[in-house]
Order: structure tokens, then C-alpha cells, then sequence
């Protein structure tokens, strides 16, 4: 019998549907905030909207859904684009300062949790409360990421393509630590999952951004329907898998 659980188990597919996610999350929320000129104030009450909306389906779900789950995935990294670009550009805090706030947000959820329940497990999870530290944590993560992959770009000047190669090489590192070291496998577990943020954050800048800033100039719109109809693709799979092992 499969074992109760609200959450996506941590695999390769995991990962790949998180960078297609976070991709998404970057040129859907640039599309909002600046293709349509809403602004980030109006994108931030449109994404929070959606968020809560589908996060609430996510919590009375009695078991995980691929679908629901991976649209609050989807939720918080659209949400995390305008909080992080909010923070810089409408408070004018700076990618730094934004980066260190997201942080500490991340750490103090984290703390958080480990005190109510004495572990940071991400699988499995059933609890209510657990959950919802779990997608707090997770909109901290997201939104750092964002704020990270904008810091490399606008504050130290790599390009985009050097900044996806950048986050890349980190994730990779990971993986090799995952692999040959005993270093706790939850700590690599949200190190990788921040570091994939600014991945698809600055592989989707180099998707939609100006030939003359080093990106490819597809338009937000463009770039947005490719990684959607991508992640439909995805979330296909993993839900034939899921109805596979409950079956």
C-alpha cells in the first residue's frame, strides 16, 4: 500500500519539473508586472490571489496530487518574482539587502519548524501544519532564488547565460556532495531547491531579455507558453507515475 503523503517525493523528475516551474514563475511574473505594465504592487495581489486560491485546494487534498501540487509550486515562484522584484525596485531595497531579508525569512521558517517538530523531513508529510510550514518555506526559497539570480545579473554583472552557469555549477556541486559526503541530506535538500531558483530565474531573463542585455529576446509571452506547455508535459508524467504506484 502507498504510503500516506501530501508531497512530491524528491526524484530526478522532482527536480526537473522545480527548474521548469521556476523558469515559468520568472517570465509569467515579468509578464504580469512589466509586459502588461501592471506593476509589481498589482502583480504581487494577482499572484498572492492564485497562490492562496490553489494552496487551499492543495491543503484539502487528502493525499498528493500532482496537479495541485505542482500549481502552488507554480504559485510561489510567480508570487516570488514580485516579492523579489517589489522589494528591489518598488521599496528600493536592492537585490542584496532583498536577499538577506528573504534569507533570514527562510531560516526563521525553518527554525520554526525543526522546534514544532524536531526534523526538517521534507517526505513524506501529512500533518496540516507541517504542510503549511512546508509551502511557507517554500515561497521563502522561491522568492530568495529570484532575488539571488537578479543579484548576479544586476549587482555583479555576469549575463544571464553565465548566471544559469553559475547557479548550474552550484547545484551540480550538490549533487556531488548528495552523493559522496555524509552531509545532512535535508540541508542539500533546500540548498538545492533555492539554488534551482535563480537557475530558472536567469535562464528565463536570458530567454526574454533584449539581444542587446544578452538574452534571446523571445518575449515573456512566448517564453511563458513554451515552459507551460512544458510543465504540462511534466505534470502528465508524474501523475501516470503516481496513478502507476497507487495502482
Amino acid at each position: 500500500m502507498k504510503e500516506l503523503n501530501k508531497v512530491a517525493k524528491v526524484t530526478l523528475l522532482f527536480w526537473l519539473m522545480k527548474i521548469c516551474a521556476t523558469t515559468l514563475g520568472e517570465t509569467l511574473g515579468d509578464f504580469l508586472a512589466q509586459t502588461l505594465g501592471l506593476g509589481y504592487s498589482v502583480g504581487i495581489l494577482i499572484t498572492l490571489a492564485f497562490f492562496i486560491l490553489v494552496l487551499v485546494v492543495q491543503l484539502l487534498q487528502k493525499k498528493y496530487n500532482p496537479i495541485y501540487f505542482w500549481l502552488v509550486i507554480i504559485a510561489t515562484t510567480t508570487l516570488g518574482t514580485e516579492i523579489s522584484d517589489f522589494l528591489d525596485r518598488s521599496l528600493h531595497l536592492g537585490y542584496t539587502w532583498g536577499s538577506l531579508l528573504l534569507f533570514s525569512g527562510l531560516v526563521l521558517t525553518l527554525y520554526a519548524w525543526y522546534r514544532k517538530f524536531g526534523n526538517l523531513a521534507v517526505f513524506p508529510i501529512v500533518a496540516r501544519t507541517k504542510e503549511l510550514y512546508y509551502w511557507v518555506a517554500i515561497l521563502f526559497s522561491n522568492s530568495l532564488g529570484t532575488a539571488f539570480g537578479d543579484y548576479l545579473s544586476d549587482v555583479i554583472g555576469f549575463s544571464y547565460l553565465i548566471g544559469a552557469m553559475v547557479t548550474a555549477s552550484i547545484i551540480i556541486l550538490v549533487v556531488l556532495v548528495h552523493y559522496f559526503t555524509k552531509i545532512n541530506q535535508i540541508l542539500l535538500f533546500w540548498i538545492a531547491f533555492v539554488f534551482t531558483r535563480p537557475f530558472g530565474a536567469t535562464f528565463g531573463d536570458f530567454l526574454t531579455k533584449p539581444v542587446l542585455k544578452g538574452g534571446l529576446d523571445l518575449g515573456t509571452l512566448s517564453a511563458s507558453v513554451v515552459a507551460m506547455v512544458v510543465m504540462v508535459f511534466l505534470i502528465f508524467i508524474a501523475h501516470r507515475k503516481n496513478a502507476h504506484l497507487e495502482f
